[in-house]
């Protein structure tokens, strides 16, 4: 019961965030294009702040051994997780956007803004090892979730090579820095370490209040009775981590390992389902109702996870 109410408190610390965000809008506190600044803000400085100081603490050679174990099971996890995700959303909905929208949401999780919020509360230990185990996944986000599910029928067709142009990107490139930085042991400044740290910790707030942002658009009265949605969430929720933990159970994982899968699979739905779509002129009430009950049924959902294993 402990572990229940010490993740619910931490969960529902994350969330009042997103309450905050979603009120500023209603009150007309932020302007409308709030949700572009907060997420070209989470994007270019706080993400690549938090990514560079946990490379340049973490990143040395006896840490290094073990990533090969995450990303081995990182990327077994895609390659079921994908097609189990194409079936579901084939039987939950004929029409072939929403298809796709369904079946990004179920392939990804929020591994991103509201994983690594939760793994920092949750676990600031292994934090390391989560940007490290979420790697494979950003390579399956750019290379087919985006251009095939994402964007697909938007006019222009993205060949592999501009997909992999993605990856050139502020957070894979504090990622290449703070490797450099932690494999050669050179000294900043402490004003330096200090501006990285502090801007990094302003990832997960802001990450939540942009949540909340995003969500405060649609109509609440019809997300709630969106029965699809439903579905959708508690299998991403509940179904697919359930599942992990049941097939885990035969195989020796590490620790570390596991949770970093698990934290992985029990996060709710993506937002890019909302931001991607949406420049393109998609769109994106279902993905945003999605965000909406899934983000509110992950504060009990990852409490109860967590309390099962």
């Amino acid at each position: 019961m402990s572990v229940f109410i010490t993740t619910l408190s931490q969960i529902s610390f994350l969330f009042g965030f997103i309450v905050i965000g979603y009120i500023l809008v209603k009150l007309k506190v932020l302007p409308e294009n709030s949700a572009m600044v907060l997420s070209k803000l989470e994007n270019t400085v706080f993400i690549p702040a938090l990514v560079m100081g946990t490379f340049i603490e973490n990143f040395t050679i006896e840490r290094i051994g073990a990533t090969w174990k995450l990303l081995s099971v990182s990327f077994v996890i895609a390659c079921i997780a994908i097609p189990f995700a194409i079936l579901v959303s084939k039987s939950v909905t004929k029409d072939k956007y929403i298809r796709r929208i369904y079946t990004y949401g179920l392939s990804f999780s929020n591994f991103g803004f509201m994983g690594n919020a939760v793994v920092c509360s949750l676990f600031p230990d292994i934090f390391f090892e989560y940007l490290i185990f979420t790697l494979p996944l950003w390579i399956f986000i750019y290379t087919w979730g985006v251009p095939k599910l994402l964007i697909a029928d938007s006019g222009k067709k993205h060949t592999f090579t501009e997909s992999m142009k993605s990856f050139v990107n502020p957070m894979f490139i504090a990622m290449l820095i703070g490797m450099l930085i932690g494999l050669s042991r050179i000294h900043l400044p402490e004003w330096t370490m200090s501006l990285i740290n502090v801007s990094g910790d302003c990832m997960s707030p802001i990450a939540m209040i942009l949540t909340g942002v995003v969500v405060s658009s649609i109509s609440l009265k019809k997300t709630f009775l969106n029965v699809r949605i439903y579905i959708v969430s508690i299998i991403r929720l509940i179904i697919m981590p359930i599942l992990f933990i049941s097939v885990a159970s035969f195989f020796k994982i590490p620790e570390t390992t596991y949770i970093c899968a698990l934290c992985s699979l029990a996060m709710p739905l993506g937002l890019n389902t909302i931001v991607i779509p949406s420049a393109f002129g998609k769109d994106t009430t279902v993905a945003a109702g999605m965000a909406v009950i899934s983000h509110l049924l992950s504060c009990i959902t990852i409490p109860l996870i967590f309390s099962i294993i």
